[in-house]
């Protein structure tokens, strides 16, 4: 069931470290005034505030943790080396290359650049997707074998409704146009003239804009910060909670959102249990798939984020439950490897 891995060596290791540091270095290039710490729903979240004419500018930065922290302490030496450190990026990624780490193809790069020029990840977007399994290369220290590597054009990328509404700013740019630039075109939502998927014109690759539901039913919202609508999902709250970064290897590196991978793996289990009918099977075998070659590493290397992640969703209640169960009926491996953390 699970898929095929190989451990990367300690050079790609420290390599991808080095790599997704000054990546997280770079998030501050942009601050043009004085960093301010504000509250928004009871979470910290640090602001970049300075003038433009008569006007006082509150851009977002980010969440409050220790990396942010760290780098906003060294804004000033950050500036000062960032040509030596775009150096130091194309190096990098170069070695990953020849380490066999995968690169993403050039449209899905070429529309990640443009949705981390304009701000997406940095106002909460999360990608998420098989877009996002394969990133976990870098992250968990591994390359993933052919078969799960396979090539996909589809982008999802997953935000709160409520961190949208409450952060108080915006994208640089209108995502219609940047699509648009792209060659996507928007597909209207049924509920009106409201959209939460584009569509390249040439290869029929999708960009699609999920966020979570917390309701009965599963409807489109609307994301402010981002400029656009998403379709809500039940259970998508658990999987992009708490998301961490990643190093895509596209240009000189992209630095995006992604969910915790011991998230991302139990999110599987549920998420394959929800995929009915013929068509579905083949993305149910990915999703178990997918699930049990992550949860066989993360048992080895992070059991106790894998335990908590596990017991965080049984914790959720009967209906989370009987979903982990009923596909890990058809997993019997993974199931062992889960009963015994």
């Amino acid at each position: 069931m699970a898929g095929t891995y190989h451990n990367l060596s300690a050079t790609a290791v420290a390599t991808y470290s080095d790599l997704l540091r000054l990546l997280k270095d770079a998030q501050v290039l942009d601050v043009r005034g004085t960093p301010e710490l504000r509250i928004l729903n009871g979470r910290e979240y640090w602001y970049d505030r300075y003038r433009l004419g008569t006007d006082t500018i509150a851009r977002f930065i980010g969440p409050n943790n220790d990396d942010i922290r760290e780098r906003i302490a060294r804004i000033a030496a950050i500036k000062a080396d960032q040509k030596d450190r775009e150096k130091q990026c194309g190096r990098l990624l170069r070695i990953l290359r020849a380490e066999g780490l995968l690169p993403v193809d050039r449209g899905t790069g070429s529309l990640l650049a443009a949705m981390v020029r304009v701000g997406v990840f940095r106002l909460g977007g999360v990608l998420v997707g098989t877009n996002a399994f394969r990133l976990y290369e870098g992250e968990l220290g591994i390359r993933l074998g052919a078969d799960d590597v396979a090539m996909t054009m589809d982008v999802d990328i997953a935000s709160f409704e409520r961190l949208s509404l409450a952060i108080g700013d915006h994208v640089d740019q209108d995502l219609a146009a940047v699509f648009a630039d792209l060659k996507f075109e928007a597909v209207p939502a049924q509920e009106g003239r409201t959209f939460w998927r584009w569509k390249q014109k040439q290869d029929g690759s999708l960009v699609e804009f999920l966020s979570p539901s917390f309701d009965e039913r599963e409807t489109v919202k609307n994301l402010p910060a981002l400029g656009v609508s998403a379709l809500s999902l039940h259970h998508l709250n658990y999987l992009i909670a708490d998301p961490i970064k990643s190093a895509v290897l596209y240009r000189n590196g992209l630095l995006v959102n992604v969910p915790r991978p011991e998230r991302f793996a139990i999110h599987k289990l549920i998420v394959a249990d929800r995929r009915h009918g013929s068509e579905a099977a083949l993305k149910q075998r990915k999703d178990q798939r997918q699930a049990a070659l992550l949860i066989e590493v993360l048992a080895q290397d992070r059991p106790f984020d894998l335990k908590e992640a596990f017991e965080d969703a049984q914790d959720r209640g009967p209906k989370w439950r009987r979903r982990i169960e009923r596909t890990l009926v058809k997993m019997p491996v993974t199931a062992d490897i889960l009963a015994r953390l």
